[in-house]
């Protein structure tokens, strides 16, 4: 089996799963913060969608530089509702399924390299960063926005199995 199929398997899997839990985030709460120093949710929200289309660069480019000298950090524009924030997630989903699809084993396994301000944060294999970077990375804040979400009294959906919230 080809990697990039492999890595289409879970990659499936966990865009699912996060779409249902940004589908539970609400116009109305959008700038509620658990903490000061916390995103708000909408800005959560928004990274998670995005993040889903962060493996086109990782197929596509040899290295990220997400603060570059000279010029102002990457940020993406935050989602002003939920239908936004869903729309986002989609097309980051479709292009990230097409890159992966059309990548050969050889390709995702040169290194690709994160960089800040010209710093190398690290290098790895590409499959190890769509793992890691993208997928995992992803799964870590989607799991901050179902806390978000429980704080707000609004039912979390089940992920791997049901959830508290899922009728058994």
């Amino acid at each position: 089996m080809p990697i990039s199929e492999s890595l289409l398997y879970e990659f499936d899997h966990e865009m699912a799963n996060t779409r249902k839990m940004l589908e539970r985030v609400p116009d109305d709460r959008l700038e509620w913060r658990p903490h000061a120093k916390s995103w708000n949710m909408g800005a959560l929200a928004t990274h998670i969608a995005f993040l889903a289309g962060w493996a086109v660069d990782t197929i596509q480019k040899d290295s990220l530089d997400f603060a570059p000298v000279g010029q102002p950090p990457f940020r993406n524009p935050e989602a002003k509702s939920q239908a936004e924030l869903l729309a986002t997630f989609d097309k980051n989903v479709a292009a990230t399924r097409a890159a992966i699809s059309g990548a050969s084993d050889e390709h995702l396994l040169k290194p690709w390299t994160l960089l800040a301000g010209g710093h190398e944060i690290f290098t790895m294999p590409r499959t190890a960063v769509l793992r890691s970077f993208v997928m995992n990375h992803g799964i870590h804040h989607r799991a901050q926005l179902g806390l978000y979400l429980r704080l707000n009294d609004i039912p979390v959906p089940g992920m791997y199995g049901p959830s508290a919230d899922d009728a058994m």
